[in-house]
């Protein structure tokens, strides 16, 4: 133990290969701290668990603590996501998950260290097994995964779930569409529950603008009061898509709101924070995409040039600072290179931009993206995409063998507009074959699965 130990504090140290060489030799499980600047459970625990002197001497004396920040690196915080944040998992040195869970008390977490010192010999030598699905046989046919998607709906608040309620946009935009294809009340009734409880409901911060990440409760009160960039531009996507396929004036005026919400909230043309009041010069890539995509739509409907000139500036601003040729883009301007949410968000922000302008150069960004992708992430066995760049760090010591779900639907989208685009059949090919590989394991997904039938109706039909 080195001079932190003996001041009774704990020696956090960084993801990387040191860390797990340093659980192999000396045969610790690691304890991986997954935190933001945002979420207040995360400060609670280091104030009332982590800076306990019993807790830090039985940390230092039986783990490999690592500590990870999400928003620096989603591909760790998605792999060992138990429920939320602060995460709290204990791994052997191979990367396996042993167990966890969110916010841990020190008489729990002591506990939970105690028995894990009962089973050190489970910490050396484990196989790595695959973290991604088991498939199941066969092809679900559209009407089955769309009653998965919607058995979850909250008929009487809207939304989809218990508590906590988060506002998941993709079953609500499937329901637009199957409407305005149909003509289903019950998904009209559906969608327009949904869009006004979070529109008009404790979710939306009337006083400041924005929105909040999600509610406490079933009925959308009791907000958890984070604004973060993602959820902002996904409900300001939806309610453009809504406002306008259904004609629907105060959807379109939310949506306003939230544009107005966004300029307030971006400091300069360097991007826009992860989220509202974290201290951080970090402009994430697929954030800011996420935020550049949704804005250029309210521009289109909306026809205000102004607001299509400034993400502009905010995405070529990103790209300078992340992009490098033949390697995609980095997380940020000092990140990590190499993850699959930047490539697939950064493709689809340069198609909307090319959509936009007529620019070509957009286009061919998109191009590019997507080949170093396809190049690097590619699973040549099964089909679908990775959830890094496979070819990268030898001492990272992540496995290679998850296939996010979501955005492998999304990646199909973006491939199959780039096919369109550019006539290129590799680009059809890979959308309809990452269609083929995400089918068999759809249905266990619920209203998530929302993003594989749009996928999958953008790409087949």
């Amino acid at each position: 133990m080195g001079p932190a130990a003996d001041r009774g504090v704990i020696e956090w140290l960084p993801w990387g290969g040191e860390a797990f060489r340093r659980a192999r030799t000396e045969g610790r499980p690691i304890l991986l701290s997954v935190v933001t600047g945002w979420a207040p459970g995360c400060a609670e625990m280091d104030r009332c668990c982590y800076a306990d002197a019993r807790t830090v001497e039985a940390i230092n004396a039986s783990v490999v603590p690592v500590r990870v920040d999400a928003d620096q690196r989603p591909d760790v915080a998605d792999r060992y996501d138990l429920g939320g944040l602060p995460t709290t998992a204990f791994l052997t040195a191979a990367g396996e998950l042993l167990g966890g869970g969110t916010f841990v008390s020190s008489e729990r977490l002591c506990a939970a260290l105690a028995k894990l010192a009962d089973h050190a010999d489970r910490f050396l030598a484990a196989p790595r097994h695959p973290l991604s699905e088991t498939c199941t046989n066969g092809v679900i046919d559209d009407s089955t995964l769309e009653a998965a998607v919607y058995a979850t709906h909250d008929a009487e608040h809207g939304g989809f779930g218990g508590a906590p309620k988060f506002p998941l946009t993709a079953p609500i935009r499937l329901a637009i569409d199957l409407h305005v294809e149909r003509g289903a009340p019950a998904m009209l009734e559906c969608a327009t529950r949904t869009l006004d409880a979070i529109g008009w409901g404790s979710l939306y911060d009337d006083p400041g603008g924005g929105f909040f990440r999600c509610s406490s409760a079933a009925d959308w009160s009791d907000p958890q009061r984070q604004k973060l960039l993602s959820v902002n531009a996904a409900l300001l996507e939806i309610f453009v898509h809504a406002g306008q396929m259904l004609e629907q004036d105060r959807w379109l005026q939310r949506a306003a709101d939230v544009v107005a919400y966004l300029n307030d909230a971006l400091p300069s043309p360097a991007g826009w924070p992860v989220a509202e009041g974290v201290d951080s010069s970090a402009r994430f890539c697929d954030g800011n995409a996420q935020a550049v995509s949704a804005m250029l739509h309210a521009a289109a409907v909306t026809q205000d040039d102004r607001i299509g000139r400034r993400v502009l500036e905010v995405l070529e601003r990103v790209l300078l600072a992340t992009y490098k040729p033949g390697h995609g883009v980095a997380h940020s301007a000092r990140g990590v290179r190499g993850l699959l949410t930047d490539q697939i968000a950064m493709a689809a922000a340069n198609l909307d931009a090319w959509d936009a302008t007529g620019n070509v150069v957009y286009r061919m960004m998109a191009e590019e993206l997507m080949h170093y992708t396809l190049r690097t992430m590619w699973d040549d066995e099964s089909g679908a995409l990775f959830d890094r760049d496979t070819s990268g760090d030898p001492a990272e010591p992540l496995p290679q063998t998850v296939k996010p779900f979501v955005l492998n639907s999304e990646a199909a989208v973006i491939l199959h507009r780039l096919a369109q685009a550019t006539n290129d059949a590799m680009f059809a090919r890979r959308a309809a074959e990452i269609i083929d590989a995400l089918a068999p394991t759809a249905l266990r997904h619920g209203a998530i699965a929302a993003h594989y039938l749009l996928a999958r109706r953008a790409v087949l039909r």
